[in-house]
C-alpha cells in the first residue's frame, strides 16, 4: 500500500476536501467489498454546494408519543428531548452529528442545535430525517444533510436515547469514529478500521480519473481509455 499524505485528522480532512469526493471514495470501497456504505439517497445537502467531512458522533433517536410521559418506567420519557442536549454538548472538534433510529417524519435538527455544534467545533450534521429553521441554518454556514426542510418538531415525537453507540441508517452501520463524507452526490461512511487503505486508493483513482478526462478531451475513445488506464 502506498504512503498516505496526512499525519492527523486535520491534514486528512483538508486533503479530502481538496482532492476527493463521495463517488470516488464509494468506488474504492466497492472494490474492497464494502458495498453498502452509502446512506439513502433522500439524505441530501441543504445547499448543493455543501460538503461535509469528519468523524461520526453517533446519536440514537427513538419515537415517542408525547413530550413527557408521567408514570413511565424509563426516566428519559419524562425528560424533554431525552439526551439530546447532552449529546450536543459532547461534540468534539471535527466531528459530525449523525442521528438515526426514529421514524423519519419530523425534524431532527434545527438552527439552535446546529449553532451549538458549530460552537463546539463540529463539522456539520447528517440526520435520518428532516431539518428545520432553514434560513437560520444558512447563516450558520456549516453543512447539514437531511431529507430536506420540514418544520414539524421532534419535542413531542422523538427523544435521543443514547449517543456514541452503533447506529444504522437503512442498513448502513455507523460507529462513532467512522469518517463521514458527503456532497451533492450523497453521503458515504468509511469504517475507521479501513480508512487508510480507502483514502490512499481513492487518491490514486481520483488522480487517474483526471488523466483519463484529459485523454478523452483530447480525442481518446472510451474503449481506448479503459484499455489503457482501467478507469471509467
Amino acid at each position: 500500500m502506498k504512503k498516505k499524505h496526512w499525519k492527523n485528522d486535520i491534514e486528512l480532512f483538508s486533503f479530502i476536501r481538496n482532492e476527493l469526493y463521495s463517488a470516488v471514495v464509494g468506488d474504492i470501497m466497492d472494490k474492497m467489498g464494502l458495498t453498502h456504505q452509502f446512506l439513502p439517497p433522500q439524505i441530501r445537502p441543504l445547499k448543493e454546494s455543501m460538503f461535509v467531512v469528519g468523524r461520526a458522533m453517533t446519536v440514537l433517536e427513538a419515537d415517542c408519543f408525547g413530550e413527557l410521559s408521567p408514570g413511565s418506567n424509563n426516566p428519559l420519557m419524562n425528560k424533554s428531548f431525552g439526551l439530546m442536549l447532552e449529546a450536543l454538548d459532547d461534540i468534539k472538534p471535527g466531528e459530525v452529528y449523525v442521528c438515526s433510529g426514529s421514524t423519519p417524519s419530523y425534524a431532527l435538527i434545527g438552527e439552535l442545535m446546529l449553532t451549538r455544534i458549530k460552537m463546539c467545533g463540529g463539522a456539520g450534521a447528517v440526520v435520518n430525517g428532516y431539518s428545520r429553521d432553514t434560513k437560520g441554518i444558512y447563516n450558520i454556514n456549516i453543512p447539514i444533510f437531511s431529507y430536506g426542510p420540514y418544520a414539524q418538531d421532534q419535542a413531542p415525537r422523538g427523544k435521543v436515547i443514547d449517543f456514541r453507540v452503533p447506529i444504522e441508517m437503512c442498513g448502513v452501520h455507523i460507529n462513532s469514529g467512522d469518517i463521514i463524507i458527503g456532497d451533492i452526490d450523497g453521503v458515504c461512511v468509511v469504517p475507521q478500521k479501513n480508512e487508510d487503505e480507502v483514502f490512499i486508493k481513492a487518491t490514486e483513482k481520483a488522480r487517474g480519473e483526471r488523466v483519463v478526462l484529459n485523454a478523452i478531451k483530447n480525442g481518446m475513445s472510451a474503449l481506448e481509455a479503459w484499455n489503457k488506464y482501467g478507469i471509467m
